[in-house]
Protein backbone atom coordinates (compact mmCIF):
# COMPACT_ATOMS: atom_id res chain seq x y z
CA UNK A 1 0.00 0.00 0.00
CA UNK A 2 1.40 3.36 -0.88
CA UNK A 3 2.25 5.85 2.04
CA UNK A 4 -0.61 8.40 3.18
CA UNK A 5 0.88 11.71 3.24
CA UNK A 6 0.58 13.08 7.21
CA UNK A 7 -2.66 15.76 7.03
CA UNK A 8 -1.02 19.21 8.30
CA UNK A 9 -1.69 20.20 11.83
CA UNK A 10 -1.33 24.05 12.19
CA UNK A 11 -1.85 23.91 15.79
CA UNK A 12 1.29 21.16 16.03
CA UNK A 13 3.25 21.11 12.67
CA UNK A 14 6.03 18.80 12.33
CA UNK A 15 9.56 20.29 11.67
CA UNK A 16 11.27 18.51 8.50
CA UNK A 17 15.14 17.70 9.31
CA UNK A 18 16.47 20.51 7.57
CA UNK A 19 14.58 23.02 9.93
CA UNK A 20 15.79 21.04 12.88
CA UNK A 21 19.50 21.09 11.86
CA UNK A 22 18.28 25.23 11.55
CA UNK A 23 17.19 25.11 15.39
CA UNK A 24 20.30 23.06 16.76
CA UNK A 25 22.61 25.61 17.42
CA UNK A 26 20.32 27.49 19.87
CA UNK A 27 19.20 24.62 21.68
CA UNK A 28 20.59 22.37 24.44
CA UNK A 29 19.68 18.28 24.24
CA UNK A 30 18.57 16.52 27.03
CA UNK A 31 17.76 12.77 27.49
CA UNK A 32 14.60 12.05 29.06
CA UNK A 33 13.42 8.76 30.83
CA UNK A 34 10.02 7.10 29.95
CA UNK A 35 7.63 8.65 32.71
CA UNK A 36 9.99 11.71 33.61
CA UNK A 37 8.06 15.19 34.08
CA UNK A 38 10.43 17.42 32.09
CA UNK A 39 7.93 20.90 32.32
CA UNK A 40 5.57 21.08 35.02
CA UNK A 41 2.37 23.08 35.27
CA UNK A 42 3.49 26.08 36.92
CA UNK A 43 7.09 25.97 35.91
CA UNK A 44 8.33 29.82 34.14
CA UNK A 45 11.86 28.84 33.83
CA UNK A 46 11.70 26.28 30.96
CA UNK A 47 11.81 26.92 27.09
CA UNK A 48 10.31 25.05 23.72
CA UNK A 49 11.13 21.75 23.56
CA UNK A 50 11.49 20.19 20.04
CA UNK A 51 11.72 16.34 20.02
CA UNK A 52 14.30 14.92 18.31
CA UNK A 53 13.53 11.42 18.99
CA UNK A 54 11.21 9.38 21.00
CA UNK A 55 7.49 10.80 22.57
CA UNK A 56 6.42 12.90 24.70
CA UNK A 57 2.73 13.99 26.40
CA UNK A 58 1.30 17.06 27.01
CA UNK A 59 -1.14 16.44 30.08
CA UNK A 60 -3.58 18.58 31.84
CA UNK A 61 -4.02 18.95 35.10
CA UNK A 62 -6.89 20.10 37.37
CA UNK A 63 -7.81 19.51 40.36
CA UNK A 64 -5.32 16.59 41.26
CA UNK A 65 -6.23 14.45 37.90
CA UNK A 66 -4.64 14.25 34.73
CA UNK A 67 -5.68 14.00 30.85
CA UNK A 68 -3.36 13.61 27.96
CA UNK A 69 -4.31 16.85 25.15
CA UNK A 70 -1.70 15.25 22.65
CA UNK A 71 0.74 13.06 21.98
CA UNK A 72 3.93 14.74 20.19
CA UNK A 73 6.64 12.77 17.93
CA UNK A 74 9.80 13.79 16.06
CA UNK A 75 9.90 17.00 14.70
CA UNK A 76 7.19 18.47 16.80
CA UNK A 77 7.48 21.10 20.08
CA UNK A 78 6.11 22.12 23.01
CA UNK A 79 4.83 25.53 24.14
CA UNK A 80 1.88 28.44 23.28
CA UNK A 81 2.10 32.33 24.15
CA UNK A 82 3.33 31.87 27.66
CA UNK A 83 7.03 30.85 25.93
CA UNK A 84 7.19 34.90 24.31
CA UNK A 85 5.73 36.33 28.38
CA UNK A 86 7.69 34.21 30.63
CA UNK A 87 4.41 33.66 31.91
CA UNK A 88 3.51 29.85 34.03
CA UNK A 89 3.11 26.42 32.08
CA UNK A 90 -0.34 25.68 32.18
CA UNK A 91 0.39 21.77 30.96
CA UNK A 92 2.47 19.35 32.28
CA UNK A 93 5.38 17.81 29.82
CA UNK A 94 6.13 14.11 30.23
CA UNK A 95 8.30 11.28 28.44
CA UNK A 96 6.19 8.46 27.28
CA UNK A 97 9.33 6.93 26.33
CA UNK A 98 12.72 7.54 26.42
CA UNK A 99 13.27 10.07 24.50
CA UNK A 100 15.76 13.02 23.29
CA UNK A 101 14.66 16.67 23.57
CA UNK A 102 16.35 20.11 22.23
CA UNK A 103 15.13 22.90 24.91
CA UNK A 104 15.43 26.36 23.33
CA UNK A 105 15.20 29.08 25.91
CA UNK A 106 12.74 32.17 25.54
CA UNK A 107 15.93 34.15 24.51
CA UNK A 108 16.85 32.04 21.71
CA UNK A 109 13.47 31.68 20.70
CA UNK A 110 12.84 35.20 20.43
CA UNK A 111 16.20 35.61 18.45
CA UNK A 112 14.88 32.73 16.16
CA UNK A 113 11.45 34.67 14.73
CA UNK A 114 12.74 37.94 14.62
CA UNK A 115 15.32 36.36 12.11
CA UNK A 116 14.22 32.91 10.36
CA UNK A 117 11.11 34.40 8.73
CA UNK A 118 9.63 30.76 7.87
CA UNK A 119 10.43 29.09 11.67
CA UNK A 120 9.19 32.40 13.45
CA UNK A 121 5.55 32.17 11.19
CA UNK A 122 5.69 28.72 12.67
CA UNK A 123 6.29 29.03 15.96
CA UNK A 124 4.04 31.88 16.15
CA UNK A 125 1.20 30.36 14.77
CA UNK A 126 1.70 27.60 16.61
CA UNK A 127 1.64 29.17 20.05
CA UNK A 128 -1.68 31.21 19.10
CA UNK A 129 -3.60 28.92 18.12
CA UNK A 130 -2.75 26.63 21.42
CA UNK A 131 -3.85 29.45 23.25
CA UNK A 132 -6.94 29.65 21.51
CA UNK A 133 -7.83 26.25 22.06
CA UNK A 134 -6.29 26.06 26.12
CA UNK A 135 -8.84 29.48 26.77
CA UNK A 136 -11.88 27.65 24.69
CA UNK A 137 -11.40 24.36 26.61
CA UNK A 138 -10.86 26.06 30.10
CA UNK A 139 -7.53 24.08 30.33
CA UNK A 140 -5.08 25.71 32.85
CA UNK A 141 -4.10 26.42 36.65
CA UNK A 142 -7.57 29.10 37.48
CA UNK A 143 -11.05 28.11 38.91
CA UNK A 144 -13.42 31.25 39.58
CA UNK A 145 -15.99 30.86 42.03
CA UNK A 146 -18.28 33.57 41.91
CA UNK A 147 -21.96 34.51 41.29
CA UNK A 148 -23.58 36.70 38.41
CA UNK A 149 -24.40 39.13 41.13
CA UNK A 150 -21.43 40.12 42.52
CA UNK A 151 -19.38 43.06 41.03
CA UNK A 152 -16.19 41.40 41.79
CA UNK A 153 -17.03 38.45 40.06
CA UNK A 154 -17.62 40.62 37.13
CA UNK A 155 -14.08 42.22 37.85
CA UNK A 156 -12.17 39.12 38.07
CA UNK A 157 -13.96 37.14 35.23
CA UNK A 158 -13.16 39.99 33.08
CA UNK A 159 -9.47 40.90 34.07
CA UNK A 160 -8.72 36.88 33.18
CA UNK A 161 -10.67 37.16 30.47
CA UNK A 162 -9.04 40.44 28.52
CA UNK A 163 -5.29 39.22 29.55
CA UNK A 164 -5.91 35.78 28.05
CA UNK A 165 -5.40 33.57 30.98
CA UNK A 166 -7.70 30.70 30.72
CA UNK A 167 -9.56 29.64 33.19
CA UNK A 168 -12.97 27.66 34.66
CA UNK A 169 -15.51 29.91 36.06
CA UNK A 170 -18.54 28.24 38.98
CA UNK A 171 -21.31 30.12 39.44
CA UNK A 172 -22.83 29.40 43.19
CA UNK A 173 -26.15 29.90 41.53
CA UNK A 174 -26.04 27.43 38.83
CA UNK A 175 -23.54 24.70 39.34
CA UNK A 176 -23.93 22.06 41.96
CA UNK A 177 -20.14 21.20 42.70
CA UNK A 178 -19.28 24.50 44.05
CA UNK A 179 -20.21 23.50 47.70
CA UNK A 180 -17.51 20.56 47.47
CA UNK A 181 -15.08 22.54 45.97
CA UNK A 182 -15.62 25.53 48.77
CA UNK A 183 -15.80 22.84 51.88
CA UNK A 184 -12.20 21.11 50.34
CA UNK A 185 -10.63 24.90 51.03
CA UNK A 186 -12.86 25.71 54.00
CA UNK A 187 -14.61 28.53 52.61
CA UNK A 188 -18.04 30.14 53.09
CA UNK A 189 -20.08 30.69 50.31
CA UNK A 190 -20.14 34.43 51.67
CA UNK A 191 -16.46 34.78 50.58
CA UNK A 192 -16.90 34.92 47.08
CA UNK A 193 -15.38 35.48 44.41
CA UNK A 194 -12.97 33.11 45.17
CA UNK A 195 -10.33 32.43 43.19
CA UNK A 196 -7.88 29.31 43.30
CA UNK A 197 -4.91 29.31 41.99
CA UNK A 198 -3.10 26.04 40.39
CA UNK A 199 -5.35 23.82 42.22
CA UNK A 200 -3.21 25.17 45.74
CA UNK A 201 -4.00 28.64 46.51
CA UNK A 202 -7.18 30.20 47.32
CA UNK A 203 -7.64 33.63 47.20
CA UNK A 204 -10.85 35.39 48.66
CA UNK A 205 -11.88 38.26 46.79
CA UNK A 206 -8.23 39.27 45.26
CA UNK A 207 -7.10 42.70 43.98
CA UNK A 208 -6.32 42.23 40.19
CA UNK A 209 -2.37 42.78 41.68
CA UNK A 210 -2.66 40.22 43.51
CA UNK A 211 -4.71 37.35 40.65
CA UNK A 212 -1.73 38.42 38.51
CA UNK A 213 0.63 37.68 40.77
CA UNK A 214 -0.66 34.37 41.41
CA UNK A 215 -0.79 33.25 38.31
CA UNK A 216 3.02 34.91 37.26
CA UNK A 217 1.83 37.04 34.53
CA UNK A 218 4.49 39.27 35.01
CA UNK A 219 8.37 39.09 34.96
CA UNK A 220 9.97 41.21 38.50
CA UNK A 221 10.68 44.39 37.44
CA UNK A 222 14.83 45.59 37.79
CA UNK A 223 13.87 48.89 39.46
CA UNK A 224 17.84 49.82 39.04
CA UNK A 225 17.53 49.46 35.63
CA UNK A 226 16.86 53.08 33.29
CA UNK A 227 14.66 51.94 30.42
CA UNK A 228 15.22 54.00 27.10
CA UNK A 229 11.23 53.93 26.63
CA UNK A 230 8.30 53.53 29.30
CA UNK A 231 4.77 53.49 28.00
CA UNK A 232 2.04 53.87 30.49
CA UNK A 233 -0.91 52.44 29.14
CA UNK A 234 -1.46 49.23 26.63
CA UNK A 235 -4.36 50.24 24.71
CA UNK A 236 -4.07 50.49 20.83
CA UNK A 237 -1.69 53.58 21.13
CA UNK A 238 0.60 52.14 23.80
CA UNK A 239 1.06 48.74 21.81
CA UNK A 240 1.68 50.34 18.85
CA UNK A 241 4.25 52.15 20.50
CA UNK A 242 5.74 48.75 22.03
CA UNK A 243 5.65 47.67 18.77
CA UNK A 244 7.64 49.98 16.85
CA UNK A 245 9.98 50.39 19.71
CA UNK A 246 10.97 47.17 20.35
CA UNK A 247 11.83 46.33 16.80
CA UNK A 248 13.93 48.84 16.28
CA UNK A 249 15.85 47.91 19.06
CA UNK A 250 14.70 50.40 21.87
CA UNK A 251 14.78 48.75 25.70
CA UNK A 252 10.52 49.20 25.84
CA UNK A 253 8.57 48.70 29.30
CA UNK A 254 4.83 49.01 29.16
CA UNK A 255 3.03 49.57 32.23
CA UNK A 256 -0.92 48.87 32.45
CA UNK A 257 -2.76 49.06 35.38
CA UNK A 258 -5.53 46.12 33.93
CA UNK A 259 -5.61 44.88 30.84
CA UNK A 260 -4.27 45.19 26.86
CA UNK A 261 -6.71 47.15 24.77
CA UNK A 262 -7.39 49.96 27.22
CA UNK A 263 -11.30 50.95 26.17
CA UNK A 264 -11.31 49.47 22.57
CA UNK A 265 -9.97 46.32 23.84
CA UNK A 266 -13.52 46.15 25.61
CA UNK A 267 -15.39 46.79 22.22
CA UNK A 268 -17.94 43.85 20.90
CA UNK A 269 -16.50 45.01 17.41
CA UNK A 270 -14.77 47.18 15.51
CA UNK A 271 -15.50 47.54 11.83
CA UNK A 272 -14.20 50.90 10.31
CA UNK A 273 -10.61 49.52 11.33
CA UNK A 274 -8.88 49.19 8.36
CA UNK A 275 -7.56 45.63 7.11
CA UNK A 276 -10.65 44.13 8.96
CA UNK A 277 -13.83 44.30 6.49
CA UNK A 278 -15.68 41.63 8.34
CA UNK A 279 -14.29 43.73 11.53
CA UNK A 280 -12.55 42.10 14.79
CA UNK A 281 -13.31 42.44 18.11
CA UNK A 282 -11.65 44.90 20.61
CA UNK A 283 -10.07 41.66 22.34
CA UNK A 284 -8.97 39.97 19.43
CA UNK A 285 -7.27 42.97 18.08
CA UNK A 286 -5.59 43.72 21.67
CA UNK A 287 -4.41 40.44 22.15
CA UNK A 288 -2.69 40.03 18.33
CA UNK A 289 -0.92 43.47 18.82
CA UNK A 290 0.09 42.29 22.67
CA UNK A 291 1.84 38.93 21.08
CA UNK A 292 3.33 41.47 18.23
CA UNK A 293 5.01 43.32 20.89
CA UNK A 294 6.60 40.41 23.30
CA UNK A 295 7.79 39.67 19.88
CA UNK A 296 9.90 41.92 19.57
CA UNK A 297 10.95 41.56 23.08
CA UNK A 298 8.61 44.59 24.66
CA UNK A 299 8.02 43.90 28.39
CA UNK A 300 4.69 44.09 29.31
CA UNK A 301 3.76 44.55 33.13
CA UNK A 302 0.08 43.93 33.64
CA UNK A 303 -1.80 45.53 36.56
CA UNK A 304 0.87 47.90 37.50
CA UNK A 305 -0.28 51.56 38.25
CA UNK A 306 1.72 54.65 37.64
CA UNK A 307 0.62 56.86 40.59
CA UNK A 308 3.19 59.46 40.38
CA UNK A 309 5.94 60.76 37.98
CA UNK A 310 8.74 62.37 38.69
CA UNK A 311 11.22 64.56 36.23
CA UNK A 312 14.63 64.68 38.03
CA UNK A 313 16.48 64.12 34.44
CA UNK A 314 18.24 62.58 32.32
CA UNK A 315 16.21 59.66 33.53
CA UNK A 316 12.24 59.71 34.72
CA UNK A 317 10.95 57.88 37.95
CA UNK A 318 7.65 56.58 37.53
CA UNK A 319 6.48 55.20 40.94
CA UNK A 320 3.77 52.09 41.06
CA UNK A 321 1.16 51.59 42.77
CA UNK A 322 3.23 48.56 44.64
CA UNK A 323 5.71 51.13 46.08
CA UNK A 324 8.26 50.39 43.95
CA UNK A 325 9.12 52.37 40.67
CA UNK A 326 10.67 52.42 37.03
CA UNK A 327 13.07 54.89 35.25
CA UNK A 328 12.87 55.88 31.71
CA UNK A 329 15.32 58.12 29.38
CA UNK A 330 11.85 58.77 27.71
CA UNK A 331 8.07 58.54 28.62
CA UNK A 332 4.81 57.75 26.10
CA UNK A 333 1.78 58.32 27.84
CA UNK A 334 -1.07 56.41 26.76
CA UNK A 335 -3.08 55.63 29.69
CA UNK A 336 -6.22 56.93 27.65
CA UNK A 337 -9.87 57.72 28.65
CA UNK A 338 -12.21 56.14 30.41
CA UNK A 339 -16.30 56.83 30.26
CA UNK A 340 -17.71 59.69 32.15
CA UNK A 341 -19.56 58.58 34.84
CA UNK A 342 -23.37 59.41 35.14
CA UNK A 343 -24.13 62.20 37.97
CA UNK A 344 -26.21 59.89 40.26
CA UNK A 345 -25.78 59.36 44.08
CA UNK A 346 -25.97 55.65 44.44
CA UNK A 347 -24.44 54.77 40.91
CA UNK A 348 -21.54 53.01 42.95
CA UNK A 349 -23.64 50.80 44.41
CA UNK A 350 -25.07 49.31 40.97
CA UNK A 351 -21.62 49.19 39.31
CA UNK A 352 -21.34 45.74 38.13
CA UNK A 353 -24.14 44.49 39.33
CA UNK A 354 -26.09 46.63 36.82
CA UNK A 355 -24.79 49.25 35.38
CA UNK A 356 -21.74 48.35 33.09
CA UNK A 357 -18.91 50.35 31.04
CA UNK A 358 -17.92 47.45 28.43
CA UNK A 359 -20.38 45.80 26.14
CA UNK A 360 -18.33 42.11 25.67
CA UNK A 361 -19.84 38.60 26.12
CA UNK A 362 -18.81 38.42 30.12
CA UNK A 363 -21.32 41.55 30.37
CA UNK A 364 -24.02 40.24 27.93
CA UNK A 365 -24.05 36.71 29.33
CA UNK A 366 -25.56 38.35 32.35
CA UNK A 367 -28.54 40.23 30.36
CA UNK A 368 -29.89 37.76 27.87
CA UNK A 369 -33.61 37.96 27.02
CA UNK A 370 -34.10 40.77 29.55
CA UNK A 371 -34.84 44.53 28.32
CA UNK A 372 -31.73 46.27 28.62
CA UNK A 373 -30.07 50.20 28.06
CA UNK A 374 -27.39 51.72 26.20
CA UNK A 375 -26.22 55.39 27.32
CA UNK A 376 -24.56 57.36 24.08
CA UNK A 377 -24.28 58.42 21.02
CA UNK A 378 -21.04 57.48 19.95
CA UNK A 379 -19.38 54.37 17.63
CA UNK A 380 -19.03 52.52 21.01
CA UNK A 381 -22.52 52.72 21.71
CA UNK A 382 -24.02 52.14 19.00
CA UNK A 383 -21.82 48.79 18.27
CA UNK A 384 -23.05 47.82 22.13
CA UNK A 385 -26.15 48.15 20.96
CA UNK A 386 -26.12 46.21 17.94
CA UNK A 387 -24.47 43.30 19.65
CA UNK A 388 -26.20 43.22 22.56
CA UNK A 389 -29.43 43.12 21.00
CA UNK A 390 -27.74 39.79 19.63
CA UNK A 391 -29.01 38.34 23.16
CA UNK A 392 -31.15 41.02 25.02
CA UNK A 393 -35.10 41.12 24.25
CA UNK A 394 -35.11 45.17 23.77
CA UNK A 395 -32.31 47.54 23.65
CA UNK A 396 -32.88 51.24 24.42
CA UNK A 397 -30.66 53.48 23.12
CA UNK A 398 -30.40 56.99 25.19
CA UNK A 399 -29.16 59.70 23.50
CA UNK A 400 -28.89 63.32 25.19
CA UNK A 401 -28.52 65.10 21.63
CA UNK A 402 -31.04 65.55 18.90
CA UNK A 403 -30.17 62.51 16.86
CA UNK A 404 -26.90 60.43 16.28
CA UNK A 405 -25.87 62.05 12.74
CA UNK A 406 -23.45 64.06 14.45
CA UNK A 407 -21.57 61.53 16.44
CA UNK A 408 -22.07 58.28 15.13
CA UNK A 409 -21.00 56.35 11.71
CA UNK A 410 -23.53 56.37 9.31
CA UNK A 411 -23.31 52.45 8.73
CA UNK A 412 -24.03 51.79 12.65
CA UNK A 413 -26.75 54.50 12.25
CA UNK A 414 -28.12 52.75 9.41
CA UNK A 415 -28.16 49.04 11.35
CA UNK A 416 -29.97 50.92 14.19
CA UNK A 417 -32.47 52.13 12.71
CA UNK A 418 -33.09 48.52 10.82
CA UNK A 419 -33.30 46.67 14.16
CA UNK A 420 -36.17 46.12 15.41
CA UNK A 421 -34.69 44.93 18.67
CA UNK A 422 -33.65 48.97 18.99
CA UNK A 423 -34.98 51.80 20.30
CA UNK A 424 -33.54 55.08 20.15
CA UNK A 425 -34.73 57.83 22.22
CA UNK A 426 -33.38 61.02 21.99
CA UNK A 427 -32.95 64.32 24.12
CA UNK A 428 -33.36 61.44 26.89
CA UNK A 429 -30.91 61.63 30.38
CA UNK A 430 -30.60 59.54 33.14
CA UNK A 431 -32.62 60.60 36.51
CA UNK A 432 -32.30 58.07 38.86
CA UNK A 433 -31.49 54.34 39.38
CA UNK A 434 -33.39 51.97 41.96
CA UNK A 435 -32.60 48.64 43.27
CA UNK A 436 -31.45 46.61 46.12
CA UNK A 437 -28.55 44.16 45.76
CA UNK A 438 -28.83 45.07 41.84
CA UNK A 439 -30.23 47.56 39.20
CA UNK A 440 -33.72 46.95 38.87
CA UNK A 441 -35.22 50.20 37.58
CA UNK A 442 -34.29 52.98 36.12
CA UNK A 443 -35.88 56.53 35.19
CA UNK A 444 -35.15 58.66 32.46
CA UNK A 445 -36.17 62.06 31.47
CA UNK A 446 -37.10 64.11 28.25
CA UNK A 447 -35.36 67.15 28.46
CA UNK A 448 -37.36 68.36 25.39
CA UNK A 449 -40.83 67.73 25.85
CA UNK A 450 -40.26 67.31 29.89
CA UNK A 451 -41.91 63.66 29.84
CA UNK A 452 -40.75 61.58 32.69
CA UNK A 453 -40.86 57.24 32.82
CA UNK A 454 -40.13 54.07 35.14
CA UNK A 455 -38.60 51.51 33.17
CA UNK A 456 -37.87 47.98 34.38
CA UNK A 457 -34.73 47.66 33.23
CA UNK A 458 -32.37 45.81 35.00
CA UNK A 459 -29.14 46.53 32.85
CA UNK A 460 -27.97 49.67 31.43
CA UNK A 461 -24.73 50.40 29.64
CA UNK A 462 -23.12 53.95 30.08
CA UNK A 463 -20.87 54.90 26.93
CA UNK A 464 -20.91 58.57 27.53
CA UNK A 465 -17.95 61.36 26.86
CA UNK A 466 -14.59 60.70 27.71
CA UNK A 467 -12.64 61.86 30.64
CA UNK A 468 -8.84 61.77 30.86
CA UNK A 469 -6.97 59.14 33.00
CA UNK A 470 -4.17 61.79 34.01
CA UNK A 471 -5.28 62.49 37.97
CA UNK A 472 -1.69 60.56 38.39
CA UNK A 473 0.38 63.29 37.34
CA UNK A 474 -0.64 65.76 39.65
CA UNK A 475 0.10 68.93 37.21
CA UNK A 476 3.56 67.54 36.05
CA UNK A 477 2.66 68.40 32.80
CA UNK A 478 0.59 71.20 30.64
CA UNK A 479 -3.53 70.11 30.62
CA UNK A 480 -6.19 71.83 28.93
CA UNK A 481 -9.43 72.72 30.86
CA UNK A 482 -10.75 68.92 30.86
CA UNK A 483 -7.32 67.45 31.85
CA UNK A 484 -5.98 66.33 28.74
CA UNK A 485 -2.15 66.10 27.98
CA UNK A 486 -1.09 69.16 25.69
CA UNK A 487 1.33 68.25 23.12
CA UNK A 488 3.31 70.21 19.87
CA UNK A 489 2.53 73.99 19.44
CA UNK A 490 -0.39 73.77 22.32
CA UNK A 491 2.32 73.55 24.60
CA UNK A 492 2.09 77.37 26.05
CA UNK A 493 4.38 77.33 29.60
CA UNK A 494 6.77 75.86 31.29
CA UNK A 495 8.84 74.11 27.94
CA UNK A 496 12.55 74.76 28.94
CA UNK A 497 14.48 74.12 25.99
CA UNK A 498 15.64 75.93 22.87
CA UNK A 499 14.30 74.01 20.11
CA UNK A 500 10.45 73.92 20.11
CA UNK A 501 8.52 70.76 21.29
CA UNK A 502 8.13 67.99 19.39
CA UNK A 503 4.90 66.90 18.00
CA UNK A 504 2.99 65.01 20.13
CA UNK A 505 5.63 65.70 22.98
CA UNK A 506 4.33 67.37 26.44
CA UNK A 507 5.52 70.31 28.33
CA UNK A 508 8.14 67.63 29.67
CA UNK A 509 11.00 67.18 27.32
CA UNK A 510 10.84 63.42 26.12
CA UNK A 511 7.76 62.84 27.56
CA UNK A 512 4.82 62.22 24.54
CA UNK A 513 0.87 61.81 24.57
CA UNK A 514 -0.74 59.73 22.41
CA UNK A 515 -4.03 58.28 21.72
CA UNK A 516 -7.23 59.10 24.14
CA UNK A 517 -5.23 60.82 26.81
CA UNK A 518 -4.12 63.50 24.36
CA UNK A 519 -5.48 66.91 24.10
CA UNK A 520 -7.54 67.31 20.44
CA UNK A 521 -6.66 63.44 19.80
CA UNK A 522 -9.59 62.12 16.98
CA UNK A 523 -10.99 59.41 19.02
CA UNK A 524 -10.65 56.31 16.47
CA UNK A 525 -8.66 53.24 16.89
CA UNK A 526 -6.63 53.69 13.82
CA UNK A 527 -5.46 57.25 14.59
CA UNK A 528 -4.36 56.01 17.92
CA UNK A 529 -2.55 53.41 16.25
CA UNK A 530 -0.67 55.95 14.30
CA UNK A 531 -0.06 58.55 16.97
CA UNK A 532 1.63 55.35 19.04
CA UNK A 533 4.09 54.49 16.02
CA UNK A 534 4.97 58.21 15.06
CA UNK A 535 5.52 58.91 18.61
CA UNK A 536 8.49 56.69 18.73
CA UNK A 537 10.36 58.62 15.69
CA UNK A 538 9.99 61.53 18.06
CA UNK A 539 12.03 59.40 20.97
CA UNK A 540 14.81 58.04 18.74
CA UNK A 541 15.19 61.88 18.14
CA UNK A 542 15.25 62.64 21.78
CA UNK A 543 17.50 60.28 22.94
CA UNK A 544 19.98 61.36 20.26
CA UNK A 545 20.07 64.76 21.74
Amino acid sequence: MPDIPETPDPMFPRLDDAQIQRLLPFGRQLDAAAGEVFMEQGDAQHGVFVILKGSVEIVSVASGSESVLRVLDRGKFTGEVNMLSGRRSLVRGRAREASTLLEIDRGNLRHIMQTDVALGEIFLNAFVLRRVYLIAHSVGDAVLVGSRHSSDTLRLRAFLTRNGHPHTYLDVESDSSVQTLLDHFGIAVADIPVLICRGELALRNPTNSEAAACFGLNDEIDQGEVSDLIIVGAGPSGLAAAVYGASEGLSVLVLERSAPGGQAGASSRIENYLGFPLGITGQELSNRAFLQAEKFGARIAIARSATALKTARPAYTIELDDGGSVRGRTIIMAAGSRYRKLDLPNLTQFEGVGVYYGATRIEAEVCGNQEIAVVGGGNSAGQAAMFLSQMAKHVHLLVRGPSLSKTMSQYLISRIEASPKITTTTWTEIEALEGHSHLERIYWHNTKTDARGIHEVQHLFVMTGACPNTEWLQKQVELDTQGFIKTGSDVEHGWPLRRAPHMLESSLPGVFAVGDIRAGSVKRVASAVGEGSMAVQFVHKVLAE
